[in-house]
């Protein structure tokens, strides 16, 4: 058996989906457990860039199984779309299956998240305006549609009726919007139901079947550890659990299926979005970072705030997450500069805080504390072995491991494939 959990251990971006795609070679089944399509996975292989919203990344591989989760929310016709985007480039979808019990984003979800985000004015928090925050308190609220009741219409037409109760009154008294009827919405998804009726299946009986059967099963995280609802922070996070412990509840296997676990993290560190970053740069290093480091959403299109690497926010990570491995991503960004600094630690007035803290005006008002490490200036984009790294870049990767006092395992010294330093990391036999 062979369960491992890849998730990231900062506020999303940090390359999951290049990481996803590397390794998932060595698996049978790839499972997307939280999240919708507010979030990206941009994949380069072969020249070819793909772009990923909600289809786990191991599409690229026909002899994997993609999964997608009960714990994501799905806009069927954000799904469909990719999946002819995939025939279209040559990669078929025809073995993906999705969660019978995964919640649809309703064309209502995405009213409401706009037209909330638009009455918080600059108290905003950030959201894409897909609908994923709605569909989640949908389902909460014991209110929501399930992809199974894409299956039977008279199950359907009624839970559609039960919802437009309430939320055709919030519409139209509350922020002044148009109202939907039962037919209006059941005919935008008849032809979804159709389309995806095929790869609908009770996904966490097969996945248990699979773990049992010693087969490999990575389940692939979206966003990050300081977005999870509960251990991020809040309220600027996302509206499901990215991190390891998520992985259990949003693909229904027990935590003795979960074998090791990989948090990835930037070599610098960035968010999209509102809300505290206690080492974000708005000078000419920030702006560095993100036009070398092309740091722009994959989902959006905005630009990332961007800041120095953040030890403390990783060692709350592997704490959180109980990793067993660091993965690196973007070393050769910092190529670019003289000298390189890591955030080991915060104050505010006076106390010294080692971790994340919990009250968070702290942490909204926290100076990071640095230490500052000689920079390589010379391009690592070649190197495959760690010991063709300048000793600069070797001795910032051992910094970073004796502060989060995990291995770093991989390290991605550009953007394709190929340009990751496989350290600690044994393929399938």
């Amino acid at each position: 058996m062979a369960g491992i959990v890849l998730v990231g251990a900062q506020w999303g971006d940090e390359g999951k989906g290049k990481i996803t795609d590397l390794i998932a070679d060595d698996f049978d089944f790839v499972v997307r457990f939280q999240g919708g399509n507010n979030a990206g996975h941009t994949v380069i292989h072969g020249g070819r860039t793909l772009k990923l919203h909600l289809i786990p990344s191991g599409i690229m591989y026909p002899h994997i199984t993609p999964v997608i989760g009960n714990g994501c929310v799905i806009d069927p016709a954000v799904l469909i779309e990719e999946m002819d985007r995939l025939e279209a480039d040559g990669l078929s979808t025809h073995r993906l299956l999705i969660s019978c019990n995964a919640h649809l984003i309703m064309p209502y979800h995405k009213d409401l998240d706009g037209a909330s985000e638009h009455r918080l004015g600059k108290n905003e928090i950030g959201t894409t305006r897909r609908g994923i925050g709605p569909a989640y308190m949908d389902k909460s609220s014991r209110i929501g549609i399930r992809v199974q009741d894409l299956q039977d219409e008279h199950i359907l037409r009624e839970k559609i009726e039960a919802a437009l109760s309430e939320k055709n009154e919030i519409l139209e008294k509350i922020y002044g919007m148009p109202t939907y009827t039962v037919d209006q919405v059941l005919d935008e998804f008849r032809p979804y139901a159709e389309r995806l009726k095929p790869h609908i299946a009770e996904t966490s009986a097969l996945i248990n079947r699979a773990l049992g059967a010693d087969q490999w099963v990575l389940f692939e995280g979206a966003q990050g550890t300081l977005l999870d609802l509960d251990h991020g922070t809040y309220p600027f996070v996302t509206s499901s659990s990215p991190t390891a412990g998520g992985a259990c509840v949003g693909a229904g296997v027990g935590p003795k299926r979960i074998d090791r676990v990989l948090g990835i993290a930037k070599a610098y560190i960035t968010r999209v979005g509102s809300g505290p970053f206690p080492t974000e740069l708005d000078d000419e290093f920030g702006r560095r970072f993100i036009e070398v480091g092309h740091e722009y959403g994959t989902t959006t299109g905005r630009e990332r705030r961007a800041g120095w690497y953040d030890g403390v926010i990783v060692r709350y990570a592997v704490e959180v997450n109980g990793l067993t491995d660091l993965i690196i991503t973007k070393l050769d960004v910092l190529s670019a500069f003289d000298t390189i600094k890591v955030c080991v630690a915060y104050e505010y007035e006076g106390h010294r805080y080692n971790t994340v803290p919990c009250h968070q005006t702290v942490f909204h008002h926290a100076k990071p504390v640095y230490e500052e490490l000689p920079g390589w200036k010379t391009d690592i984009t070649g190197c495959r072995t760690f010991e063709e790294l300048p000793k600069e870049a070797r001795d910032y990767i051992t910094f970073i491991e004796d502060l989060a006092d995990v291995p770093v395992s991989m390290i991605a010294v550009g953007p394709e494939r190929e340009q990751t330093i496989m350290r600690r990391w044994e393929s399938r036999p």
